[in-house]
């Protein structure tokens, strides 16, 4: 069993039947299959094995789809890179991934070149994709125009064997790889098919990028349930509303920020979209105020995703009762949950601990790290690093991160709760709140914001307008700070460590 067979199967019974759509590009089962093959066969032609690594450093791109099988197929395992990465954040991932392949685009290739001596894969197994001229790179395009369409040779890959390598987005600190086998991405395909209420007539959209790992949520229930995935080159809210309606797509999972983006947008409505089943939200916390808007705006198909890359998550369904609505949900079949305290013992209903759990997609643990494995995964349970409560119906409710917890004056201050307050000023499109140094408390809130419109108020009207609502005198926020847009990383979360690293350091944040 693996996830090649997903496509084999797809191609031999679905075969007439369109599997991607990306930008003008429309591919059936059989003929995807074949493109896949083709791929396979060259990386074979170059080397390549099972178990080898196979890094791409590509934006969206039929190619990175198209790769993504290719290491179902034949037992590499794909290393997806961020195409954000530079220098030697790009060389320490490729090195310490162990990548024995790599295919880029022309214009990334440059920083590929940029690395120099640092890069470790062989230069015969560095592909371009498009037009370019160097001697040292293959041409992606004629390594798979010699090659042959049909299968390449048996791999003997089984369930346990690792499919993929996903980089953590280093919001936290260095990126950890996390290694996922086909059995968890098997399992993802049939979980969270079943979640979302996927059908083989499903139409799922994805218009972040897809090396996040949020994008395995939909890309895997589509290959399993022979549903059509369309794919977008780069999120544009225009768009994708012309997109969806175009395509009739009926599942789509997105990051806040692209929400927000969306509700923004005219087209954005139950009867532009009517095919619409499922608005997900992933990668970060959807405040209450936008669940909201969201709501209003079509109604009866939001979802929200709480989880992590290294194998836990609570799911909110769509039609959970509507005093639940700014919960995270609960575990899916099969998993379980715990909170746990500081002194090591199960939370009761309402009381604040780490979130912990436990399910089938668990991963094998961090690429070369057995001992951020074993602080992570003990007992069999995963430490999320996450802090949430939950109700006497088990839902679960998020606090923050450990690392994010503001402790003024000796007081546990949680970011999000002032985020939820700040995120209701109409004036207010995004909002992240995290600890700077104070000689009095020793941390204390400031708020980093994101306008509707610049100069639409000053920050001391802000400031006063926040303090005046937030439920506790420790929660008052010292200062905010006006930004055109936050940083990100690859999966569109907002790198609040970006922001808190540069007031630690003494240098203020320079808009």
């Amino acid at each position: 069993m693996n996830l090649g067979m997903l496509l084999d199967r797809n191609a031999r019974y679905l075969g007439g039947k369109t599997a991607l759509v990306f930008e003008e590009q429309r591919l059936t089962f059989a003929e995807l299959d074949r493109h896949v093959n083709r791929a396979a066969n060259a990386l074979y032609a170059a080397g390549l094995r099972k178990e080898d690594k196979l890094a791409t450093f590509l934006p969206n791109s039929l190619e990175l789809y198209v790769l993504y099988w290719v290491a179902a197929k034949t037992g590499a395992v794909a290393v997806p890179l961020s195409t954000l990465l530079r220098g030697p954040g790009l060389a320490s991932l490729l090195s310490d991934s162990e990548s024995a392949a790599l295919v880029a685009s022309p214009e990334l290739a440059e920083t590929v070149e940029a690395v120099g001596s640092q890069l470790s894969v062989p230069t015969q197994r560095r592909f371009v994709t498009g037009e370019d001229r160097r001697s040292r790179w293959t041409s992606w395009r004629d390594a798979i125009a010699a090659a042959p369409d049909s299968p390449p040779p048996d791999a003997g890959v089984g369930p346990d064997d690792p499919y993929n390598i996903i980089y953590s987005s280093g919001t936290t600190g260095l990126p950890k790889g996390i290694v996922l086998t086909h059995r968890t991405r098997i399992a993802y395909g049939a979980l969270f098919g079943a979640a979302w209420r996927m059908t083989p007539e499903s139409v799922a959209l994805h218009a972040g990028s897809i090396v996040f790992n949020g994008a395995f949520l939909t890309l895997m229930p589509a290959m399993f349930l022979g549903a059509t995935f369309v794919l977008m080159k780069r999120f544009d809210p225009e768009r994708f509303v012309e997109l969806a309606a175009r395509e009739r797509v009926t599942h789509v999972f997105l990051v806040p920020s692209q929400i927000i983006a969306l509700l923004r947008t005219p087209g954005f409505s139950a009867q532009t979209l009517a095919s619409l089943e499922m608005v997900g939200s992933v990668g970060a916390p959807l405040h209450a105020e936008h669940k909201e808007a969201l709501e209003r705006r079509l109604p009866g198909r939001f979802y929200e995703l709480y989880g992590l890359t290294e194998g836990f998550m609570t799911i909110l369904d769509r039609d959970a009762p509507r005093e639940k609505r700014h919960s995270v949900g609960v575990p899916p079949p099969l998993f379980e949950m715990r909170i746990v305290t500081a002194e090591g013992r199960d939370a009761g209903p309402g009381e604040v601990g780490e979130i912990v759990g436990r399910g089938p997609i668990l991963m094998e643990g961090y690429y070369r790290r057995p001992e951020q494995t074993a602080e992570a995964v003990r007992g069999g349970w995963l430490y999320s690093g996450d802090l949430g409560s939950v109700d006497t119906d088990g839902y679960l409710y998020l606090a923050d991160r450990k690392k994010d917890m503001i402790i003024s004056g000796g007081i546990n201050v949680f970011p999000r709760d002032i985020e939820e307050v700040v995120a209701r000023h109409p004036a207010v499109r995004e909002v992240a709140v995290f600890g700077i140094p104070n000689e009095k408390w020793g941390e204390a809130p400031l708020a980093a914001i994101v306008l509707h419109r610049a100069g639409s108020i000053s920050a001391p009207e802000l400031v006063a307008w926040i303090n005046d609502r937030v439920p506790a005198a420790y929660q008052k926020v010292h200062d905010v700070v006006f930004f055109e847009d936050f940083p990100r990383s690859a999966a569109g979360k907002t790198l609040k460590r970006e922001m808190r690293e540069k007031y630690w350091a003494g240098t203020g944040i320079r808009i």
